[in-house]
């Protein structure tokens, strides 16, 4: 089960998505929606495996963006990478 600071660290984490959704440009809304489908799968599929980690999560999230990269155009790989940018910032200051 995973703890309560590891649900603290996430939520923290949603509200940068939260926050794209009610103050994003179109081009951060879609990294926003890409990279949450990413962010959800990695936060569930450390949960299932009992590696509930906020350690793990963003090394995580890179990775499964890097193995779906070939799906995305330069520009929207750019949005990504400024959108993961966003979240490691508030990842530091929640860590």
């Amino acid at each position: 089960m995973a703890s309560a600071a590891f649900h603290d660290y996430i939520q923290s984490l949603e509200q940068v998505f939260d926050d794209v959704v009610a103050t994003g440009s179109d081009d951060e809304l879609f990294a926003s929606g890409y990279l949450r489908g990413h962010f959800d799968l990695v936060v569930a599929q450390l949960e299932l495996n009992d590696n509930a980690s906020a350690d793990a999560v963003l090394p995580e999230v890179h990775a499964s963006v890097e193995q779906a990269k070939h799906e995305l155009a330069p520009v929207d790989m750019a949005h990504i990478q400024a959108m993961l940018t966003r979240l490691e910032a508030v990842a530091a200051q929640v860590a």
